[in-house]
């Protein structure tokens, strides 16, 4: 445990730096096989919201996973970029006026403000589509079955089913479609935040082509953090600050959203991210020692700040 403390906070930076080179070189002006053009203004939409900024905690979780099995760290973080590249297009369209209505991210102004929703909505797509021509690439595993895999899963988290079927969700539970519908948070959580994180950690036993034990393991402990990680942002966005979150505070309330606080009271949430902290370090005792990390990015995402 001490150990993967002690690690955590220089991994985590440096798969930040990783990252964010292996990005500015996939989203650069330059067309690949297939190409025609890869428009300016659409270039740099793209690099406006991925690069310069975030955590990059979903390539980390990439990177940490696969690296329990010795994956090369060239392999995971390409398919880490990947995953990357459907945040930050999800982030684009949340923050659009039909969505989430937000004038900020990262502490600037979000980017159909920055530039205008027309831009924003084709630069969101463009992202979403290229994380799928990252996932395929020859560079990520010489295994094509192995790379079909991690398509078809990441187009189930990112899909229907995972991310934008919770948005929905999301937003019939706020009204937006007529009379309030209700909300299951922790299925919402699971679908909307939830599946991301979860495909981080289980991209790792699909790059190691881990036994089907190990990777359960991955998959329980991608699943309690994923809800640990939604249950601190719910706890964030009633008691953080503006400043230190990069975008306003108390929109949950505002839009009259059903959240873990909403239903569980503030203590009965940080309770509820103590038992889920205790569940993915069970999980993770199949790897020993080798699952440290992955146990200080658990607590990480519980205490975090912003």
């Amino acid at each position: 445990m001490t150990t993967g403390t002690a690690e955590f906070s220089k991994r985590l930076d440096q798969t930040a730096e990783d990252t964010e080179a292996m990005l500015a070189r996939l989203l650069s002006g330059a067309t690949v096989t297939d190409e025609i053009v890869r428009p300016k203004r659409l270039i740099e939409a793209m690099r406006y919201s991925s690069l310069g900024g975030g955590k990059r905690l979903r390539p980390f979780l990439v990177v940490e996973s696969a690296a329990v099995f010795g994956v090369p760290r060239e392999a995971a973080l390409m398919a880490g970029a990947a995953l990357e590249c459907i945040h930050c297009y999800s982030l684009i369209h949340d923050d659009l006026p039909a969505m989430d209505n937000s004038d900020l991210r990262r502490g600037r102004p979000t980017l159909h403000k920055a530039y205008d929703d027309a831009t924003a909505i084709l630069a969101g797509d463009a992202l979403l589509t290229i994380a799928f021509d990252i996932i395929t690439r020859d560079e990520v595993h010489k295994d094509a079955n192995v790379r079909l895999l991690l398509t078809r899963g990441l187009a189930r988290a990112a899909g229907i089913g995972g991310m934008a079927g919770g948005q929905i969700l999301d937003l019939a539970g706020e009204g937006r479609f007529g009379d309030r519908e209700p909300v299951d948070v922790a299925r919402l959580q699971q679908m909307k935040t939830g599946a991301l994180l979860r495909y981080g950690c289980i991209a790792g036993a699909i790059l190691g082509q881990s036994s089907q034990q190990q990777y359960q393991a991955l998959d329980d402990f991608g699943k309690a953090l994923g809800e640990a990680f939604q249950i601190a942002d719910d706890l964030l966005d009633v008691e953080g600050d503006a400043a230190a979150l990069g975008k306003p505070s108390g929109q949950d309330a505002a839009l009259g959203k059903t959240t873990f606080v909403t239903q569980l009271g503030i203590e009965g949430a940080k309770q509820r991210v103590r038992d889920l902290l205790a569940r993915a370090d069970a999980a993770l005792s199949i790897f020993g020692d080798r699952g440290d990390v992955l146990r200080a990015a658990a607590r990480f995402v519980a205490e975090r700040k912003n």
